[in-house]
């Protein structure tokens, strides 16, 4: 039901698909594979209400991101500063062996290895050192804007080494080690390319999976660890460089396999609007 998670005066006009001429606040569901504005679209199309209303999000997730989106409805937008700044938490799967420029599944593949010998304790030890206000530097595949370009723009020309990536400090009031478990290849490669393929637009799509085509194989035998992590943190936190400075601190690569945002602020997944 929509009206779950209004935050606002809900006495709003729903019929024959005109405008509601007055604030909410939204708890959408952003699918695997697109873009927030995406999801957006898609509740103008299956909400005629929403047609002509101005509509945003507070807190973006990457295509390959899915959970609580958090949608601003008319007069809401004039509180989005305060929207946006929500502690977020997040169920986090990372899997080791494979590193991207991107710190996820949809970017080239930079970096490939043997992390057979990763062990729970080794990844609960150092999960541990994330906790408190972290230094957290943004991805090269971000939307932050650095000399009038985002930084995706620098990383899509080959130019982001001859910038300093911006840092900001963040958060962590809780992060947990949920399990560990292995994927076999076949499933790893099926996940990665229905997961690409539901993405739209322009984002090296077919670059991309020529890469994974490269270190993985459909048929193969091989097994990869991953591991499953919740996350409670400030606004601003990225998930995928958790994932990625993990691999780090433990000397192999690693990336965001899965992102889950089951809440933000208030608003939880359980009673997110699915479209």
């Amino acid at each position: 039901m929509l009206a779950q998670n209004s935050s606002m005066d809900d006495k709003t006009e729903k019929s024959k698909g005109k405008p509601m001429r007055t604030g909410r606040v939204l708890n959408l569901y952003k699918q695997l594979g697109e873009t927030p504005r995406e999801c957006l679209e898609r509740l103008r199309v299956a909400k005629p209400e929403y047609q002509s209303e101005v509509l945003s999000y507070a807190g973006r997730l990457d295509p390959m991101a899915e959970g609580v989106l958090v949608c601003l409805v008319g007069s809401a937008n004039k509180m989005r500063d305060a929207y946006l700044e929500m502690n977020k938490e997040y169920v986090l799967d990372v899997l080791f062996g494979f590193s991207t420029d991107t710190y996820d599944v949809l970017g080239r593949v930079v970096e490939h290895g043997d992390p057979a010998d990763i062990t729970k304790a080794e990844i609960a030890k150092v999960l541990n050192e994330f906790r408190g206000p972290v230094s957290q530097e943004y991805p090269p595949f971000s939307s932050k804007a650095v000399e009038g370009k985002s930084l995706f723009e620098w990383a899509r020309l080959g130019s982001i080494s001859t910038i300093v990536l911006p840092r900001r400090t963040v958060t962590i009031y809780d992060i947990e080690l949920q399990g560990v478990y292995k994927i076999e290849e076949p499933a790893l490669f099926n996940y990665i390319e229905s997961g690409i393929e539901k993405v739209q637009g322009d984002f090296r799509q077919e670059e991309i999976m020529r890469g994974w085509k490269r270190v993985l194989r459909a048929n193969g035998d091989r097994e990869f660890p991953c591991a499953t992590i919740k996350i409670s943190c400030s606004s601003g936190t990225y998930a995928r460089s958790i994932a990625q400075g993990l691999g780090q601190q433990l000397g192999v690569p690693a990336l965001a396999l899965h992102i889950l945002r089951t809440q933000a602020g208030e608003y939880r997944v359980e009673r997110s609007l699915k479209l």
